[in-house]
């Protein structure tokens, strides 16, 4: 995967542990996420995050992502290759900084991870969140996942697995 081509307008690039006072300034201020996946983000949980891995998976498979903006990080992702399956990509995190959210700035981020991910072979992406969080609900249906079904995670007793088709 060439990661730089997950998007079309924003320089993309691996994050890594220089990136971690970055990635919790941009994830401190979306409170909304840690009421529905507790608890608040820390330096520790983001080093742990960067290596965070499904079952049967490795860490050759992960892409844990930045987006920028003119030299500012303005959404993360962790992206994993081949999971649960060798054709799906799995989205087990994303979120743009607070400021820029409703402005349309998330969804065409997605909408270039998804053109790519097709181009490459893939053909479909699955993500969850938790069941309630109604703004991530509204933000993934929006952005054409559907729900496959519920079930339990590591973050929560309920989440929403949801499926894109590329």
């Amino acid at each position: 995967m060439e990661i730089m081509k997950l998007s079309k307008k924003y320089f993309v690039k691996e994050l890594d542990r220089s990136d971690i006072h970055d990635i919790y300034e941009l994830c401190i201020h979306n409170t909304l996420y840690y009421e529905y996946c507790p608890p608040i983000v820390t330096e520790d949980s983001i080093k742990a995050d960067m290596v965070a891995l499904p079952p049967n998976t490795e860490i050759s498979n992960k892409y844990y992502i930045g987006f920028y903006d003119d030299g500012k990080l303005i959404a993360i992702m962790d992206l994993i290759n081949g999971y649960p399956k060798k054709d799906i990509a799995f989205i087990g995190f994303f979120m743009t900084e607070k400021i820029i959210q409703k402005q349309g700035v998330g969804s065409e981020i997605i909408t270039d991870i998804c053109e790519y991910l097709q181009k490459i072979g893939f053909t479909s992406a699955r993500l969850a969140w938790v069941k309630g969080n109604l703004q991530a609900e509204h933000f993934w249906t929006k952005n054409g996942f559907v729900k496959i079904k519920e079930t339990s995670s590591n973050v929560a007793d309920c989440v929403i697995l949801a499926e894109r088709i590329l």
